[in-house]
């Protein structure tokens, strides 16, 4: 466990890294063995999901959606941490979840490049073994980072059936 400890800091550098190479595509596409649906494996962004009529379903979750309001001000008030979510665009789960994530991100005005999106196929495996080195077993995975260390992370919907209320509780009582 100590070695992938010391392995963090270095993977939260590559994908912020990553991040800020925004006019670079960092995935490899497939199609879903199960659906035929399209699959993006690696860094990807908002934007790839919102402009991609393969994922028409990100728009439409965040139709009616209202920011759970302590998410929002956790967000607010911890500006340093960093996200970093494994998802599927194959997953309904993430279906659901991300596009909200995303609303509530915005409503707390949360940078951006503090933000890292990655993408797994059915397996759970995405490029450079990510989801691997972070154990990640379930998608949507969001991890909670600050100076290179995990506070928390949601796994799915969370302990409560709400991911935004966990995220709350996580960034609040470690201090973010």
């Amino acid at each position: 466990m100590s070695k992938i400890k010391s392995v963090i800091p270095l993977l939260i550098f590559f994908c912020g890294f990553y991040n800020s190479l925004s006019a670079q595509n960092q995935y490899v596409i497939s199609r879903d063995s199960i659906n035929g649906s399209k699959v993006l494996k690696g860094v990807i962004s908002r934007e790839i999901l919102l402009n991609d009529t393969a994922f028409n379903w990100f728009s439409e979750s965040q139709k009616g959606y209202v920011p759970y309001e302590k998410a929002v001000e956790a967000l607010k008030k911890n500006p340093s941490i960093q996200l970093i979510v494994f998802m599927g665009t194959w997953c309904h789960d993430s279906h659901f979840i991300i596009p909200k994530l995303f609303s509530v991100l915005d409503a707390a005005a949360f940078p951006m490049d503090q933000i890292t999106v990655l993408g797994t196929d059915r397996k759970v495996k995405t490029t450079g073994n990510l989801a691997a080195a972070f154990h990640i077993t379930a998608t949507p995975t969001i991890i909670i980072m600050k100076d290179g260390k995990e506070l928390g992370r949601v796994k799915e919907y969370g302990k409560y059936g709400l991911f935004e209320m966990e995220l709350a509780e996580i960034i609040n009582k470690t201090g973010g």
